[in-house]
């Protein structure tokens, strides 16, 4: 929108009009215009999320500027290969944000430029991912005692759990599909989380596009301020029960962000790793998460104008995680004082959060955390980084096991930035429920030295 207005400006509206917007929630038929005009050399420019590198063959753009790091190797040479698949030259421009991986790449580049494609980071036997599979696979074939050996260890007790839910029926010839819809259809590549929320245009009724279910009630809660093909809406009613959000066409001068309350519970402990009095921990937790308000802030330069409180259900996740607790007599030996140690565990928190992208498969948005001073369940402090996936998805457990590459690489990032009290490109994160509120630099680089000082991390001790 803005790119437009500015384009207008220098160049009239005839000009303006050869830029777009691209990202997965639009309909179906708006993604392939969109697809045909770029095509054609009918738009001159899409600002895109990442549904641009899904599926979509794209040839012949000279330049690809990437607005920030995507998340892993994997995608950034991905998006930077849509210039120049016809053989002619073209242009790949990687602009950092202010973001703690950012921050780290812009100094060692050669974690970009000297590393292989990352590993995919999957766990087969989330039932969550392994469920719709075995339905998709009985649908097409029966699936029989020899099949099970090609879907891991847990395929056998989940197999009598979908009999029960009606998906699947045991005959002599082995698993069966019961149901008339496809299988299939249940397996979504793009994310999961439940029905997407249709956004409507109140007064005409019209289908402007979807967002998942995961991501509503941020995004298109009520009095949220929506984008679409350059026009602003904002949310008049969010309808949770039948997944509308219905929105007006507005211009309001503010864009909004929401605040949300996360709170976790451990329900196992898988492994423990003693780092010298601290420990490093890896299991299956519950996290429950509220969005409570959000703010409005001024476009462009972000004053926030005001807070609007919002009555929107929690919602809990069962998930997998990677946790770390820290003693009081380490807190005393590192000189943190208890009124210190919130805003040091949550800069410690965020900053982990934007650095675990570069040791999994994963985005900071596919993955959550939490910082508590004295957690009930450990009755320590303690550090959360969860995966944002129902069951999990590897993220938390490749954290676990290279802890000590991860967690050092998050203190040399804050350590690195030139800031006095914390900024975008170290500690503050623009996922925060809070506000970035509070946080203290100064205190997570001692929290962290004092961990990994513990571990056999080389040069930990001197970062």
């Amino acid at each position: 929108m803005i790119a437009q207005e500015r384009l207008a400006e220098a160049a009239g509206y005839t000009t303006a009009r050869r830029v777009a917007a691209y990202r997965g929630g639009y309909l179906p038929e708006e993604r392939r215009a969109l697809e045909r005009a770029l095509h054609s050399g009918q738009l001159l420019g899409l600002a895109a999320t990442s549904a641009l590198e899904l599926g979509v063959d794209v040839a012949g753009l000279d330049a690809v500027l990437l607005a920030g790091y995507p998340g892993t190797r994997a995608s950034l040479w991905q998006q930077a290969g849509r210039a120049g698949r016809s053989g002619q030259g073209a242009l790949a421009v990687l602009i950092a944000r202010d973001d703690p991986l950012d921050t780290y790449l812009v100094h060692h580049p050669d974690s970009l430029f000297r590393q292989p494609v990352e590993s995919t980071v999957l766990d087969p036997d989330n039932p969550h991912v392994l469920a719709p599979h075995l339905c998709a696979a009985a649908a097409e074939l029966p699936l029989t005692d020899s099949d099970l050996e090609l879907f891991g260890p847990s395929t056998a007790p989940l197999l009598p759990q979908l009999e029960r839910r009606g998906l699947l029926r045991q005959r002599p010839g082995g698993y069966f599909w019961t149901r008339r819809e496809r299988a299939a259809d249940a397996v979504d590549i793009r994310g999961g989380g439940g029905d997407p929320v249709r956004i409507v245009e109140a007064d005409t009724g019209r289908l402007l596009g979807t967002v998942d279910a995961g991501s509503a009630h941020t995004s298109v809660h009520t009095g949220a301020v929506h984008l679409h093909q350059g026009r602003t809406y904002r949310v008049r009613e969010l309808d949770l029960e039948d997944s509308v959000a219905l929105v007006d066409e507005a211009d309001p001068p503010y864009s909004t962000v929401a605040r949300d309350t996360t709170s976790i519970r451990v329900l196992d402990t898988d492994r423990e790793v003693a780092w010298g009095e601290a420990t490093l921990c890896f299991g299956s937790v519950e996290v429950t998460n509220q969005v409570v308000s959000f703010l409005k802030r001024r476009l462009i330069t972000g004053e926030v104008l005001g807070e609007t409180k919002l009555d929107l259900p929690p919602r809990t996740l069962r998930t997998r995680a990677v946790w770390w607790c820290v003693t009081d007599g380490q807190l005393e030996d590192a000189g943190l004082l208890p009124e210190e140690l919130p805003g040091a565990a949550h800069a410690a928190e965020h900053a982990s959060i934007g650095l675990l992208p570069l040791f999994a498969t994963c985005d900071r948005w596919d993955i959550g955390g939490v910082s508590v001073p004295l957690h009930p369940d450990t009755g320590l402090p303690t550090v959360f980084v969860y995966d944002g996936h129902p069951g999990g998805a590897g993220f938390a457990e490749r954290g676990f096991q290279r802890a000590e590459e991860w967690l050092g690489a998050t203190l040399a990032a804050i350590t690195a930035c030139e800031c006095e009290r914390g900024c975008p490109s170290c500690i503050q994160s623009p996922k925060c429920g809070n506000g970035n509120e509070p946080l203290d630099k100064g205190g997570a680089i001692r929290l962290l030295r004092l961990l990994l000082a513990g571990s056999t991390a080389p040069g930990a001790e001197s970062m």
